[in-house]
């Protein structure tokens, strides 16, 4: 085994504080160098994170022969630009989510997408509960999966922060309504046809802050979900059936390294207490996602998600921005 060597796009926080030290660990991956707009600020990452390489642009990091695959973590605006910019250099790109702006510009990447493996990087994907909950709904335990609701918030108002910049991307259906959208795509297998959704946007930052939407995937089966930048921090994941329902404990943000639980319910005494705990071992989910991305590069599994799905994705965004204007039910 040869590990992938990676690069990665900008000093950006959750590439420092979550990423990049999983990557570290993980079996595949050998970060190689960072980019950074400001050498200076590049060079003091590197150092820190004992990183070999770093540049003070991101097409030197490109030009580097040696840098096989990118790790995209820049604002929502520059995902699209700067992932056409590294396949176009020949690189494999691993683009943080939301994969574009819209689905039209995410639809220009499918010109590199035979000649390069692009994925967007939903780690959780990856991750063993998520994995271990679309089996046991497969398995049919639940009976006909007939709904789902998720809740997923933090609060932050932090003036320069991205999350709550208008023309980079910010606002909650963006960084975390995405989460919700892929929960019912990866538990249903099919995509949503229809969409409707109800946002509040902040009076200063114009931002959506809380976004309540419900997506039908048809044949009686929906998704409802509450995402926010300014409610009290919590998360959830319930998937009802018509025998069992069961619930994700953390499902977004599992502890990295950490232990996480599913409960499997079925209603036969109240207040969840005839509910069955499942734990899932420790692991660190951006690990996985490093590993199967590097797997990918070399040639030892197929690629998972590509950018078709990004598109997807991106499809059912555009359509509950058009339904938050509109106050109807859209098309996706």
């Amino acid at each position: 085994m040869k590990k992938v060597k990676w690069g990665v796009l900008s000093t950006a926080k959750i590439g420092r504080e979550k990423v990049i030290p999983a990557m570290q660990k993980s079996r595949w991956c050998d970060i190689s160098a960072i980019a950074s707009r400001s050498l200076a600020q590049a060079r003091a990452v590197a150092a820190a994170m004992g990183i070999p390489k770093a540049y003070g642009s991101y097409e030197e990091l490109f030009a580097d022969p040696e840098i096989e695959a990118i790790y995209n973590p820049l604002p929502n605006d520059l995902h699209v630009p700067m992932t056409l910019a590294a396949a176009r250099a020949g690189k494999h790109v691993l683009c943080e989510k939301p994969f574009a702006m819209n689905a039209n510009e995410a639809a220009e990447v499918r010109e590199m997408a035979g000649q390069v493996h692009i994925m967007e990087g939903f780690m959780v994907r990856f991750h063993p509960q998520w994995l271990r909950a679309r089996e046991i709904v497969r398995s049919g335990a639940l009976g006909e999966l007939r709904a789902m609701q998720v809740f997923f918030s933090y609060f932050n108002r932090q003036p320069d922060n991205i999350r709550n910049r208008l023309e980079v991307g910010g606002g909650a259906l963006y960084d975390i309504g995405c989460y919700a959208i892929v929960a019912g795509r990866f538990l249903f297998e099919s995509e949503p046809l229809r969409v409707v959704a109800l946002m509040d946007r902040d009076p200063e930052f114009q931002t959506d802050r809380t976004v309540t939407a419900m997506l039908d995937f048809g044949a009686g089966r929906r998704l409802d979900f509450t995402v926010s930048t300014q409610t009290v921090p919590y998360q959830r994941v319930q998937v009802i059936g018509t025998r069992q329902r069961l619930e994700l404990e953390i499902p977004f943000n599992a502890p990295l390294g950490g232990a996480t639980r599913i409960f499997v319910d079925d209603a036969s005494a109240p207040g969840g207490a005839s509910a069955i705990t499942e734990t899932l071992a420790p692991c660190d989910m951006y690990s996985l996602q490093g590993d199967a991305f590097s797997q990918v590069v070399r040639g030892e599994i197929p690629l998972p998600y590509g950018v078709e799905d990004a598109i997807l994705n991106m499809r059912v965004i555009d359509a509950l921005f058009k339904s938050g204007r509109s106050e109807c039910w859209e098309d996706v």
